[in-house]
């Protein structure tokens, strides 16, 4: 049997940290005692459910980049969990885009809707997901990437 291959993507809380003889503590928090046998740096995690765990610093900066300064991948990844992304590079104040599912189901069909793409009103409108920008005037759009976007690693999420 072979092992599969996999790509994680995860929005956690994390801190460094070390860990003695096993156990980990912030390093804000302690003088090394002499009889410590080993000292580790690595990370203290923090998981959406609360659960929390040591990763060594290595593992941890490997897998784990700040939220903000990702790249578009990563940022398509936390839209997909439900997150505002938003890049620095932008020149609007307050413009972010979020991943909407659609409607995969479909929805009733508006007069707006109908007209404009030639169906009957209250027939049956299924809609792909779709990226969503607010715009700087307050009001949304559907949103595609340039290519400076897809290319820029200053990517963040919002609050």
């Amino acid at each position: 049997m072979s092992l599969k291959k996999y790509i994680g993507t995860k929005i956690i809380e994390a801190e460094p940290a070390v860990r003695l003889d096993g156990e980990f503590i912030q390093p804000a928090d302690f003088t090394i005692p002499k009889d410590v046998t080993t000292v580790e740096e690595g990370y203290r995690v923090r998981y959406p459910d609360g659960y929390e765990s040591w990763s060594p610093k290595d593992v941890f900066e490997e897998a784990y980049r700040e939220i903000d300064g990702m790249n578009f991948g990563l940022a398509i990844e936390a839209a997909k969990k439900g997150a505002k992304i938003t890049r620095r590079g932008w020149n609007g104040k307050g413009m972010w885009v979020i991943y909407r599912t659609g409607y995969p189901d479909g929805i009733p069909c508006n007069k707006n809707t109908a007209e404009a793409v030639g169906i009957p009103e209250g027939s049956l409108f299924k809609v792909r997901p779709y990226l969503q920008m607010k715009c700087v005037d307050g009001s949304f759009q559907m949103w595609l990437a340039s290519q400076s976007d897809i290319l820029a690693d200053d990517w963040e999420i919002i609050e």
